[in-house]
């Protein structure tokens, strides 16, 4: 393995990486590193936890230091969580720069965002709608000239889903110049990126870590089979469990919805653990705060949804628990990336239905890696199984007199306002949409009805021949058969 001075680092980032304890280099930064400071797009595929942001911190800090000006360096983050901690990570290895950040992301005041933007900072880490409403309503700043566009969980931010992040990036890849540098990392490579490689520019440089298994050797993987009603009895019993034999360790649950993940978090404070949440309903302070109270062991349990799953480095994370089993590979490696890393050991244990199973497999097959059993206690957990499915119940019935729902609806209304459309007139095209979807299915139906329809005809007119010229046959054979010499 080689160290970062061969990589071409200058003395004062090694310097800086050795009072952090970054004594040698990752695979990612060993390979990486080089091509982007050679002034090469990059594209860096490797598995959770094994430094791809310092891959791309230091050799954007290492050109800074030759030319320092901003807006020097964009990246964009799906999460804002995410941009927090990477440009903490660009503060501390930049300080000997007198390095200046500005973040842009939601929930946070716009005026003061803008007025950090118009200090032209050399480094703007952003989520890509917030930057986009700052380029389409502002003209203080300009990313012209910007050296380095960098996109962290690339997978994530080009792929259409859920959050599709498509026109905000048109926004933004508009305001910046043809001539720059791009780099991409994830942890996982989809068919998004793959199809990047055919298009990238600049003398492109690809790697994707040699591993076939996506999740590290350190992390013990684990399930347990359960019915849907006795899910959350387990999970309190593997709390209480993991509580008792190590009173230190730090516990992160995820779950697919913002309303299980509260309920979940009343629940386990109904039976005293230490747990809070973090979901996109919460306002941003709060989720900060959260974030901050667990990281710092205040709190030992964190429950949350997917939006945490991505890219957040809490080191003391010893159990990560899936209380549902994730529907894509992709997003059970991220969520188990949350533990075991950077060497440590770590636990992951997903709590799989009977309707679960093949979603197992797929995660088995994506990972190259078998899930194990974990031994739990049956008889433990049917003692405390009523128990726990009257205090959930409690804790739904709590969770609706606090029209909890209805927030999620005016939080969607205010983000629409906040991009300048009509709520009222965004339903209505979404029921016009709706309306011609369901009308080019029945149309659809229609014609495959009529195709169908004129298929069984031609099938009873082929068989209808058949039979006829069966019967011909037969009345020919008869025929012969009558007037054959033998008669005569």
């Amino acid at each position: 393995m080689s160290n970062f001075s061969s990589l071409g680092l200058s003395d004062w980032l090694i310097q800086q990486c050795k009072q952090m304890g970054i004594t040698n280099p990752t695979p990612v930064q060993e390979s990486c590193m080089p091509a982007i400071l050679e002034g090469r797009d990059c594209m860096g595929c490797a598995k959770t936890g094994s430094g791809k942001t310092a891959a791309f911190v230091l050799p954007v800090l290492q050109k800074l230091s030759e030319d320092p000006y901003g807006i020097f360096c964009l990246v964009l983050t799906p999460t804002r969580e995410l941009a927090y901690q990477i440009a903490e990570q660009f503060r501390v290895l930049g300080k000997p720069l007198g390095l200046r950040d500005c973040i842009v992301v939601g929930g946070m005041d716009m005026v003061t965002q803008a007025l950090e933007l118009s200090k032209k900072p050399h480094v703007v880490v952003a989520t890509p709608g917030r930057l986009a409403d700052h380029i389409r309503s502002s003209n203080t700043f300009s990313m012209k000239k910007i050296k380095f566009l960098i996109l962290d969980e690339a997978d994530r931010l080009l792929e259409q889903g859920c959050t599709d992040f498509t026109k905000d990036l048109e926004v933004i890849l508009s305001a910046v110049p043809a001539k720059r540098q791009t780099l991409l990392f994830s942890a996982t490579l989809t068919d998004t990126l793959q199809e990047l490689k055919s298009i990238a520019l600049n003398k492109p440089f690809f790697w994707e870590s040699k591993s076939e298994v996506r999740t590290v050797d350190e992390l013990d993987q684990r399930y347990i089979l359960t019915p849907e009603k006795v899910k959350d009895a387990y999970l309190v019993h593997l709390i209480q469990k993991f509580q008792d034999e190590h009173e230190d360790w730090s516990i992160m649950i995820f779950t697919n919805t913002c309303k299980n993940c509260q309920i979940l978090t009343m629940m386990l404070r109904e039976f005293n653990f230490p747990a809070i949440s973090l979901h996109s309903m919460m306002k941003q302070k709060q989720r900060f705060s959260n974030l901050a109270k667990f990281k710092s062991s205040v709190f030992k349990i964190l429950i949350a949804t997917d939006v945490a799953a991505r890219g957040l480095d809490i080191p003391t994370v010893q159990v990560v628990i899936n209380h549902n089993t994730p529907g894509l590979p992709k997003i059970y490696i991220h969520r188990v990336g949350r533990t075991a890393r950077a060497g440590r050991h770590g636990v992951s244990i997903t709590l799989v239905t009977q309707y679960d199973i093949h979603l197992v497999h797929s995660i088995e097959e994506q990972i190259q890696a078998k899930l194990k059993e974990y031994p739990a206690e049956e008889s433990e957990v049917l003692k405390i199984l009523t128990q726990v499915n009257v205090t959930r119940r409690e804790c739904e019935i709590k969770l609706e007199s606090t029209d909890f729902d209805e927030r999620k609806e005016i939080n969607k209304r205010k983000q629409m306002i906040l991009e300048g459309k009509d709520p009222d007139l965004e339903q209505k095209r979404k029921a016009e949409l709706e309306r011609i979807r369901s009308e080019k299915r029945k149309f659809k139906e229609r014609i495959q009805e009529s195709i169908q329809r004129k298929q069984n005809v031609m099938l009873r007119k082929k068989l209808q021949k058949k039979k006829q010229g069966t019967k011909e046959k037969s009345s020919n054979e008869e025929h012969n058969l009558r007037t054959s010499p033998a008669d005569y």
